[in-house]
């Protein structure tokens, strides 16, 4: 049909060839009426493709599994060696009570098998704890988006926050300092003494080596019933609608309905957090918020589809990561896809009724997008060698220099 509009309407007024240019066209990702007006071509011919293909519409959507491949995230070993240290090491919170892998535990993808998050001191979470495996690979971070420059600052924000690690960061550094297995490792792969900028650097490099490895959709490995799934998953689940990509997320929010988690609420430790949390973020009437704002914070644009939307999650790793959505609300995968099809959500996506076989050809689709569990030495800092934590009473330590 574009085709034979440009035949017709533009290619007389243009020097390029009409099918030529028209098969580009249709080859590109999204339709611009800029490369048009900047070639010259007539109000009347831009019009008339405007209605052929909406503006911001795909012209074509293919779901190869090549588009959905992983690729590999490139990192120092020496760094990332150095990073797994710390990761492990409580005494990266500001009472020396948990480490990152406290609530990122390996045997659960990373993740900690909660529906909410513990958090510092007496505070419990108010969100689930997302999968830091493939965290490289994605380019804005939490659940409500609010970070998305890099993984630098995503540690920084995690250590530094009084819900989380609460570190002082000047404290982080003097007590790697004190380390001599930190000093002679920093020695050897920074060429320097432990510095919070340091830690930072080498905990961003170790997030790199989480990558799912042995995947069976990777792989072109799935069974029948994972086949009759991601069919069903590209097609008329229109699930790629928002899960697209090698993480199988488009990177966006959105308000789809999910119930609140009441104990965010009725809970004093996890009614802490969350206010605190939300006064530090800006969120207005934050005293009496009974809904989590979620990716409102991006913008502070309070309407219906912007409030309590959330990044859509990555669809990797799912079988270690229950339980499921921003707040643990689904248990299971199938209670997950369930929510989707529910029909109850806010979302303007496409309503389809599933029968239960389809459910669950879904659910074991889903389960394929899960490697090995990384559980090995490469990622977890091996038990035979402890990281101490604690020190010997110095005698005398007045007059004992550093």
């Amino acid at each position: 049909m574009l085709e034979k509009i440009w035949a017709t309407t533009v290619a007389p007024v243009n020097s390029v060839k009409g099918a030529d240019f028209a098969m580009s066209f249709t080859n590109k990702k999204y339709f611009s009426l800029r490369s048009f007006v900047t070639t010259g071509i007539r109000t009347k011919a831009i019009m008339v493709l405007a209605c052929a293909l909406p503006f911001g519409v795909q012209a074509s959507k293919k779901h190869d599994n090549a588009s959905y491949q992983l690729t590999p995230v490139t990192y120092k070993q020496p760094l990332a060696k150095l990073g797994k240290r710390l990761f492990f090491d409580n005494r990266l919170s500001g009472d020396v009570s948990f480490s990152c892998a406290s609530c990122h535990i390996p045997s659960k993808g990373f993740s900690d098998g909660l529906s909410l998050s513990d958090a510092y001191g007496p505070l419990e979470g108010f969100r689930n704890t997302p999968t830091l495996i493939n965290v490289a690979s994605k380019s804005i971070w939490f659940h409500d988006g609010r970070m998305g420059t890099n993984l630098n600052d995503v540690v920084r924000d995690q250590l530094t926050d009084a819900i989380w690690m609460n570190m002082d960061m000047r404290i982080m550094q003097e007590r790697s300092k004190q380390d001599p297995v930190y000093v002679e490792m920093f020695k050897q792969t920074l060429g320097q003494e432990p510095t919070n900028g340091g830690i930072r650097k080498a905990l961003a490099e170790y997030l790199k080596s989480l990558q799912s490895k042995n995947v069976a959709f990777d792989q072109g490995e799935l069974s029948a019933q994972a086949k009759s799934g991601w069919q069903l998953f590209k097609g008329e689940g229109n699930c790629t609608s928002c899960h697209s990509g090698s993480l199988f997320t488009d990177e966006k929010a959105y308000n789809i309905g999910v119930a609140e988690a009441p104990e965010i609420y009725n809970e004093p430790a996890r009614s802490a957090a969350f206010i605190a949390f939300n006064m530090f973020m800006g969120n207005e009437n934050y005293m009496n918020l009974r809904a989590d704002p979620g990716a409102s914070v991006q913008h502070h644009r309070y309407n219906a589809d912007d409030f309590s939307s959330f990044i859509t999650p990555t669809l990797r790793e799912l079988k270690y990561t229950a339980p499921y959505m921003h707040n643990g609300s689904a248990e299971s995968l199938k209670d997950a896809v369930n929510l989707h099809f529910s029909g109850k959500r806010i979302s303007s996506l496409k309503n389809v009724s599933l029968s239960e076989e389809q459910v669950n050809n879904l659910v074991v689709f889903l389960e394929a997008l899960s490697g090995d569990p990384l559980t090995g030495n490469d990622v977890v800092w091996p038990e035979d060698k402890p990281i101490r934590r604690s020190y010997p009473v110095i005698p005398d330590w007045q007059n004992v220099s550093n």
